[in-house]
């Protein structure tokens, strides 16, 4: 009887396992080495480019920058980064408004006359599924 519970319990708990996703990102075309490349990872409209789901920071070398964000539940999601050329934790704007430092989207999402969109910017990732996104920016 004790067998058969210890059984069961192994299958309940692994039912209780969700499939996990990794998403592998790599950041070309950077114009230099200096400073760091900030990027996020955002899961829903209402939060992005505002507040990010999974944060990376990566230092610059020849140019690019590769992160993976590993464990990523089922959904919907974007990818925004940017060159912190200053290492001052944000992207600096012109006028407040216009960004002084690169940036770029998954998909190549672009703003036009203000920041990208996020139907733009989202794509899927589900079963377990190991997704390559590169971004130029």
């Amino acid at each position: 009887m004790q067998t058969v519970l210890v059984y069961l319990a192994l299958l309940i708990s692994g039912l209780g396992l969700q499939a996990q996703n990794a998403i592998d990102v790599s950041i070309t075309n950077i114009k230099s080495n200096e400073g760091t490349l900030k990027v996020g990872l955002y899961n829903s409209e209402a939060t992005f480019l505002a507040t990010t789901f999974i944060s990376k920071n990566s230092a610059i070398e020849n140019n690019r920058v590769i992160v993976t964000f590993e464990d990523v539940p089922d959904g919907t999601y974007a990818i925004s980064t940017f060159h912190d050329e200053d290492n001052n934790g944000k992207l600096n704007m012109m006028m407040g408004m216009i960004p002084s430092e690169d940036y770029a989207c998954s998909n190549g999402a672009k703003g036009f006359f203000g920041p990208p969109k996020w139907k733009d910017a989202s794509f899927e990732i589900n079963n377990d599924e190991s997704k390559s996104i590169t971004i130029k920016m």
